[in-house]
């Protein structure tokens, strides 16, 4: 609705606000991961690691943070938006009643029944 309404330089100015936060985000993360990163990261998750854990784990996170890089320099403009690689449709039944008509058998093994339906103790005083 606003890209039919919208000029396209509006847009095109759009898209530029838009895309922009994603830039800054991946030339900030362009620094490695240091163990005080990690130890404040893990302390904020409410994790105890020890001194070989965050050593350890500093250079894997450093390289997770590279292989996102690598996905954000990725052209992706003419690419549309999926949600899976092969079609899916959902196998659906007939929506019909195949157990009704059978009050007085599911009543039967209830231990206390009025009026055609299941009697309970009351909760509330």
């Amino acid at each position: 609705m606003v890209a039919e309404v919208a000029s396209s330089a509006s847009v095109a100015r759009t898209r530029f606000a838009v895309a922009q936060p994603a830039r800054t985000v991946l030339a900030a993360s362009a620094m490695s991961v240091t163990k005080e990163t990690v130890a404040r990261v893990a302390n904020l998750a409410r994790i105890a690691l020890t001194e070989e854990e965050l050593e350890r784990l500093a250079p894997e996170l450093d390289n997770i943070i590279g292989w996102v890089e690598q996905l954000g320099e990725v052209d992706t403009a003419n690419v549309e938006p999926t949600t899976a690689v092969i079609p899916n449709t959902l196998r659906l039944r007939e929506d019909v009643v195949t157990d009704g008509d059978c009050r007085d058998d599911v009543l039967a093994n209830a231990p206390q029944a009025e009026h055609g339906f299941f009697a309970v103790p009351k909760v509330i005083e």
